[in-house]
């Protein structure tokens, strides 16, 4: 619900080429069978949830630049043409009308991998599902709506896209199917409020969308993004071929002039890796980073540990288990994909989170989160570089038990092999002797374990069935025996 200074749809219509709203048609079935998606594994109804597909579709716009697109976001973009549209969204949602919280996330799925991936949902769905959040993954662009009609070519023979010019627009419709057409998409379920996400590539056009579109669209009532890079090579054309090709500036900043809420989520990996450093911007009445130690762009919860967890706490256990023992594997279903050393098992996820509860607060009270601290970087020499404690994990930023009770050295900086390596960041367990000097008994682990993990979830940063799990993953390890 939209509270106190805070926008949301209801404060006028939104000014995009579909005012009156695409068409939803579904739910789709045929085919194989089941919906193509990279996801969570597991049956919704394990945990309360049905999953839907419908097809969405309409007349899209592409947009080009009124005024100069300058760093600080502050544009003004005209639609430029249109083309029709069919793409797809997959839904999830609480099976009990009751448990539905009024909040919607809409996510743009990422297509970094070739395919779809609902990246956030894979990360905070023990979340989402606790408190009753429906959840819509759209395939707003061109690599996903074909990836599925390869993949299925009769459930998915009506999907068309005209390009990634449109995918802003489609972005947007997608928004305003699930208001206006929520008696199909949400199964009756009357949403409140509709929160945008995007993680890594679609972060970055999730970036160009808040300062290009939001503004007039109105679609969305609070916005996150989560793992953008600021460097030109990870930023999002706001149209591009065979369209006029029209570039974004590296160090892009969200504007500060938006009517809704911001909230930016970085690794270590993305501050450096991906350069968003170069687009770090103070906070501001509209505009709230969060920077998390210990953490890499991808992480063994994305893969493996996140898709099967049904948050009965043999997640939080499995995903302790890789701090001590990382893989070096990301995805055991492509084993092919190894990297020269064990992968990030930071505590990413937990924080995600903890920043879906916080934006969701945001906009339901208009009462921002406090401002979060920042991780220390040394940028006297030539390269930045970040600060380290005597663990070798890096100092400030948002902290989790993993960094503060640390049982490894967590890094969220590349690693040599393939490109999915290098986003993968690593974990360097401690070796007996450097355990039994920081925890001579398992009494003392489990209690600063506990410490670090109460202060950051008293901070707000970690979820309290988070913190109680992950007391008990502790409790039940042989760490300090």
């Amino acid at each position: 619900m939209a509270g106190a200074g805070v926008a949301s749809a209801a404060d006028g219509p939104p000014e995009s080429s579909a005012a009156v709203g695409p068409i939803v048609t579904g739910p789709v079935t045929g085919g194989a069978g089941v919906v193509q998606m990279y996801g969570t594994a597991f049956d919704p109804a394990q945990v309360g949830y049905e999953q839907s597909e419908y097809f969405v579709s309409g007349a899209a716009s592409s947009y080009t630049p009124v005024n100069s697109l300058t760093t600080d976001g502050k544009w003004s973009v005209a639609p430029a043409g249109t083309a029709d549209y069919t793409t797809r969204v997959v839904v999830e949602r609480p099976k009990d009308p009751k448990r539905f919280n009024g909040t919607v996330v809409v996510e743009w799925l990422n297509v970094t991998g070739g395919v779809d991936v609902g990246t956030t949902w894979i990360q905070a769905h023990n979340e989402l599902v606790r408190e009753g959040y429906a959840w819509v993954g759209v395939s707003a662009q061109a690599v996903g709506v074909n990836a599925a009609k390869t993949a299925d070519p009769v459930r998915y023979a009506a999907l068309s896209h005209p390009g990634d010019s449109y995918s802003y627009d489609i972005f947007t419709q997608a928004g305003q199917a699930v208001r206006n057409s929520a008696a199909t998409v949400l199964g009756g379920l009357q949403p409140r409020t509709l929160l945008a996400v995007g993680e890594s590539q679609s972060a970055f056009r999730l970036t160009t969308y808040t300062d290009a579109v939001q503004p007039t669209a109105s679609v969305y009532d609070g916005i996150l993004l989560e793992s953008r890079g600021g460097a030109a090579a990870v930023t999002a054309p706001l149209s591009q071929v065979p369209q006029a090709d029209v570039p974004v500036p590296a160090g892009l900043l969200v504007r500060t002039d938006l009517r809704v809420p911001v909230l930016t989520f970085e690794t270590e990996t993305d501050l450096l890796d991906l350069g968003y450093l170069a687009a770090r911007q103070p906070d501001s009445a509209r505009f709230r980073l969060w920077e998390v130690a210990g953490t890499a762009h991808a992480d063994t919860y994305i893969t493996p540990v996140g898709p099967t967890d049904i948050g009965d706490g043999q997640g939080d256990v499995a995903a302790f288990n890789t701090l001590i023992d990382p893989p070096a594997t990301p995805d055991p279903t492509h084993p092919q994909v190894s990297c020269p050393t064990p992968i990030n098992a930071g505590q990413a996820h937990y924080v995600l989170e903890g920043a879906f509860h916080a934006l969701n607060t945001w906009v339901a009270t208009g009462v921002a989160p406090a401002p979060a601290p920042r991780l220390e970087i040394d940028t006297s020499g030539s390269t930045p570089t970040f600060v380290l404690d005597t663990n070798g994990n890096v100092k400030g930023g948002i902290r989790t038990p993993s960094v503060d009770a640390p049982v490894a050295t967590l890094s969220g900086l590349g690693q040599e092999g393939s490109f999915f390596c290098t986003l993968f960041g690593t974990t360097v367990p401690f070796d007996a002797a450097k355990l039994a000097e920081l925890y001579p008994s398992h009494a003392r682990f489990v209690s600063s374990w506990a410490a670090s993990t109460t202060r950051a979830a008293l901070a707000g940063y970690i979820r309290p069935a988070d913190a109680a799990a992950l007391i008990k993953a502790a409790a039940g390890s042989t760490v300090g025996s």
